[in-house]
């Protein structure tokens, strides 16, 4: 387990550390965990369980973990800690990442309510002393258009989540085939179409096809009083434009994710009535994060006992557009 007790009481509940110890022989890291005490860890070890805060993995730790079969990390993207060259050759890898998405999913769905109904200018007025406006008035989410940048995990819990509400969802993502479509009840739709939604949520990994592709001609396509979510990542949207949007006052823009992080924005964002701003937690939450070791360790046990492929399981074929 090579991560840090305090790490471990935050990603891993009770009955999960009781399973962990009656099915395997488990070594637990230290609070000075370090890429040292991560070799020793590993040597005879046969599955690795990592998380936030674990040291970077060497690359000879693996030509030296000659019994390591299985990487489960309990936290988001692996990219950075395997070698994927290694994972069709003698590793299998597990990631949390598909865990996460359910609590950036409801991150997704309470910006988007919070903003279409406008209760941040709401509150900011209230406690200035004001009471109801002319100028202004919240919207209903039943009916509306949410617009889907990319159809990753979050995405489909978004969806998920949007269903109750009744709105026509389009969706782009230059991956999607007709029946996937149909199975998540989306309308495939091109980038310039998307962008005319009445909600944009964007849900793309940091690759150099989606840096910087929602550009000022995209943005400008949102309707008056659209609404724009970004949980994924900073560099999808072209800095500039986003900020003379949110200057202008014509959209209601949530962001969760920023280049660099902590957030460095302007004084006109940070004050900006129509932007709700939090410091990346949309997939942190108490829950969310307790469950992560055993979201990954059922489908490591499920391998090893069946040789079966849970919803954990890193695909080598699409490591590439892995976020």
């Amino acid at each position: 387990m090579a991560m840090t007790p305090a790490r471990a009481a935050d990603v891993c509940d009770d009955a999960t550390r009781s399973l962990l110890e009656e099915r395997f022989e488990v070594s637990w890291g230290s609070d000075s965990l370090d890429a040292a005490e991560l070799v020793r860890l590993t040597d005879g070890a046969e599955v690795l369980i990592t998380s936030w805060g674990t040291p970077p993995i060497p690359p000879e730790l693996f030509a030296g973990a000659a019994d390591l079969k299985i990487v489960a990390h309990a936290a988001g993207t692996v990219k950075r800690l395997v070698p994927v060259e290694l994972l069709a050759d003698r590793l299998t890898v597990f990631s949390a990442a598909t865990r996460i998405a359910w609590s950036v999913g409801e991150y997704c769905l309470a910006a988007c309510l919070t903003l279409h109904r406008r209760l941040p200018a709401y509150d900011a007025r209230t406690r200035a002393g004001g009471w109801k406006p002319d100028a202004f008035r919240g919207r209903e989410l039943r009916g509306r258009t949410v617009g889907l940048i990319g159809g990753s995990s979050t995405a489909r819990a978004f969806r998920t989540l949007l269903a109750p509400f009744g709105v026509r969802v389009l969706l782009y993502d230059p991956y999607l085939d007709q029946q996937r479509a149909r199975e998540l009840d989306v309308t495939p739709a091109d980038l310039p179409e998307v962008m005319t939604a009445d909600i944009v949520s964007v849900h793309v990994p940091d690759l150099p096809a989606t840096r910087g592709m929602i550009t000022a001609e995209l943005l400008a396509r949102m309707p008056d009083g659209g609404v724009l979510i970004n949980s994924a990542r900073a560099g999808a949207i072209d800095p500039e434009a986003l900020e003379r949007e949110i200057r202008s006052g014509r959209l209601q823009v949530a962001l969760d994710v920023y280049d660099p992080e902590p957030a460095r924005l302007s004084p006109e964002v940070f004050a900006a009535p129509n932007v709700l701003l939090t410091p990346h937690i949309a997939g942190d939450s108490v829950e969310g994060h307790l469950a992560l070791v055993r979201y990954v360790l059922d489908d490591v046990i499920a391998f090893l006992d069946h040789g079966s492929h849970g919803p954990s399981w890193v695909d080598p074929a699409r490591w590439s557009v892995l976020a």
